[in-house]
């Protein structure tokens, strides 16, 4: 402690006071540069260094406040404010493990600082947010559709036996629901569309697309009745192998897709999402992806599955027919 009580000139008193001043009023720069005028009489004042270190962390000038944070501590060891500079500058910087270490050298130099303790719970909670944000980053930049719908493939695979033509289905249905998952999590929104997979062989692509926008379908009885004639002529006339429905949540007005069983019985009435219904000749099946917001980032939940019969999106676009023998 004795840099603090050690008698100085009132000139360096007055630097220093004056910076304090100017620190107060948050005039940061002002007081930085009479700190370091103070620094260059008394080059072995560690409070100088510490007062610098504060002022430049408020500037931002986060490299030199982290100088000044170590050479107080290198001037006064078992001083707690030093390594608590040396902290906070730490924790701008996002080095959290470091930051921690820091506060944790501060507080067993004075263990009753409340002040110590607070940023200690700050860091770790900082800490966990970080390890979350990041986790949630991960899932949305690593989209693996194909890791949830195991039973699909599964149920794929014996219902068309040694049939290689099903492994084409399902990536067909994989390679659509990961598009939309990726579109979702960088706009919070799909378009209503339904994706086609042609018969490379047989289908006229000059005529048939693979994709058909369908955002009108939902308004009412009869835009939805025409979208699925439509559809199904379409699907029928381009020799579709199979096709896949991707449409928002929030734009189905009409059919309710709970067909009149009520909210109690749709769990996702206050979700946020969008349904992919897959069609084939043998197989269809509904999902609904839910959708959440997580440290600020839109976040796709994995796909559940919906009974078709219940909550279909559409009727049947394929004729049914059963796999070769």
């Amino acid at each position: 402690m004795a840099a603090e009580t050690k008698e100085v000139s009132g000139s360096e008193m007055s630097l220093k006071d004056q910076g304090n001043e100017f620190f107060k009023s948050g005039k940061y720069l002002k007081a930085a540069a009479l700190y370091t005028q103070a620094i260059k009489q008394d080059p072995s004042n560690p409070t100088l260094y510490s007062n610098r270190a504060a002022a430049l962390l408020q500037l931002d000038k986060l490299n030199k406040a982290l100088d000044d944070a170590e050479m107080t501590i290198k001037l006064k060891p078992q001083w707690e404010k030093g390594y608590f500079r040396k902290g906070s500058i730490l924790e701008a910087m996002k080095r959290y493990d470091d930051a921690l270490a820091a506060f944790q050298i501060a507080l067993q130099y004075n263990p009753q600082s409340q002040e110590v303790t607070k940023k200690i719970k700050k860091i770790n909670q900082l800490m966990k947010d970080s390890k979350r944000a990041q986790e949630v980053e991960n899932m949305r930049s690593n989209v693996d559709m194909a890791k949830h719908l195991d039973t699909f493939k599964t149920e794929m695979s014996g219902k068309y036996g040694l049939e290689e033509g099903w492994k084409d289905l399902f990536s067909f249905l994989v390679e659509t629901m990961e598009t939309a998952v990726k579109s979702w999590h960088e706009t919070s929104s799909v378009d209503a569309r339904v994706y086609f997979l042609l018969d490379k062989e047989k289908t006229d692509t000059d005529k048939y697309a693979p994709v058909v926008n369908i955002d009108k379908a939902f308004e009412s009885p009869h835009t939805h009745g025409n979208c699925f004639a439509f559809l199904r002529q379409y699907a029928e006339e381009s020799f579709s192998k199979a096709a896949c429905l991707v449409t928002p949540k929030n734009i189905i007005a009409y059919p309710q897709v709970w067909k009149g069983q009520g909210p109690r019985k749709w769990k996702h009435a206050q979700s946020d999402g969008f349904f992919v219904q897959f069609e084939s000749p043998s197989l269809r099946k509904l999902w609904f992806i839910p959708s959440s917001n997580e440290k600020g980032q839109t976040l796709c939940r994995d796909p559940e599955v919906l009974d078709i019969g219940a909550h279909e999106v559409l009727p049947r676009l394929l004729k049914e027919n059963l796999p070769h023998s």
